[in-house]
Parts: C-alpha cells; sequence; structure tokens
C-alpha cells in the first residue's frame, strides 16, 4: 500500500512530467495531438482547469459547490504561467497536512484525497505522453512513477472504462515495458 509521502512525490513528479512538457511547448499550442479535436492548448488547459478544481475539491467542496468557476479561458495569454501557477497551488493542497486523508466528493462519489491525487497524478502523466507526443518530444517519462501509476490503475482500469475515462485498451506485446503497458491500459498506443 502506498504512504502519503508515496502518494505526494508520484503526484508530485507526475505534475513535473507535464510541466516539462509545458514549458516545451514553444509556441506551438494549436498543434493537434493524439487526442481527436483536441489542440496542445487544449489538453494543457485540461490539466489547468484539473488543477484547479483540487483546492476546493481537498476542501470539502462538491461539483455543484464548484460550479463553473473554472469555466472559460483559463490559460490567457500566457498559457505556461498559467500552469505553473496552478501546478503550484494544486502540489500545496496534495501536500498540505491531512489533506490525503479528506473525503473528496468527486462526479462518481466519494474518494479519500489520497484515490483523487493518485487519478490527477496519472491524468498529469498520460497527458504528458499524449503532450509529447504532440511536441514531437520524448515521452519516455520517470520509470519509477510510471511503474507506481501502472500498479495503482490496474485495478481501476475497468471502472475507467466504464465511466467512459478512457479507451478500449490496446495489447502490448509481452515485456513491453510498464510505460508502453500503462499507455495500452489507457487506451493509447504505446
Amino acid at each position: 500500500m502506498l504512504t502519503a509521502v508515496d502518494v505526494r512525490q508520484i503526484y508530485a513528479r507526475c505534475s513535473a512530467e507535464f510541466g516539462a512538457q509545458v514549458h516545451a511547448v514553444d509556441g506551438r499550442w494549436d498543434a493537434p495531438t493524439p487526442l481527436p479535436g483536441w489542440t496542445v492548448r487544449d489538453l494543457v488547459r485540461h490539466i489547468v482547469e484539473e488543477e484547479r478544481w483540487a483546492p476546493p475539491l481537498f476542501a470539502g467542496e462538491t461539483i455543484d459547490d464548484v460550479g463553473d468557476r473554472f469555466a472559460g479561458d483559463l490559460l490567457g495569454d500566457d498559457p505556461v504561467s498559467a500552469f505553473d501557477d496552478a501546478a503550484a497551488r494544486a502540489l500545496s493542497v496534495v501536500f498540505a497536512d491531512g489533506a490525503l486523508d479528506r473525503v473528496v466528493h468527486l462526479s462518481f462519489g466519494d474518494h479519500p484525497g489520497s484515490e483523487y491525487a493518485l487519478q490527477l497524478a496519472a491524468d498529469h502523466l498520460v497527458h504528458a505522453v499524449d503532450l509529447a507526443r504532440a511536441l514531437s518530444a520524448d515521452e519516455a517519462m520517470d520509470a519509477e512513477v510510471v511503474v507506481a501509476v501502472r500498479e495503482w490503475f490496474g485495478p481501476m482500469e475497468a471502472v475507467y472504462r466504464e465511466i467512459g475515462a478512457i479507451g478500449p485498451r490496446v495489447e502490448v506485446p509481452a515485456g513491453a515495458g510498464a510505460q508502453a503497458e500503462l499507455l495500452g491500459m489507457m487506451g493509447r498506443t504505446p
């Protein structure tokens, strides 16, 4: 079982992986991503929105409480700074005392803060690969974190597929490695 320190470090390292890709965009905000219909800007906005939701959800607010507070353009004229600010705020709440033990009210039920932090971490990690692919950058991610996210995601895979959060599983050859396995589990071609 993962400890609070483990969960926090996994989250921080996954956020850093995504952040490294954001800092490499270099004006290519309109470039397409592997996600149908999504540009680089759309993908970064998605993660920024998730990070903006983290503080109120960790504070006990519900989806209805937050409402449309984060609707619209969250990136403005400086998407990198918008990401950096949102990432720092989310990281701060994940590292706050007691955050991982709190109940977080998500759209698909109540979960411990530690579970929510891992959900966010996994999304950051897989979208870091999506962003790297959009930018034709190195898509190799932090190997230790990939293994930890894959192990956590294994029991969650069916639930994610059932709620429509991921596409059909992509089979990968035996021995393809943890990142290829995780990507296949999340419906992506390694």
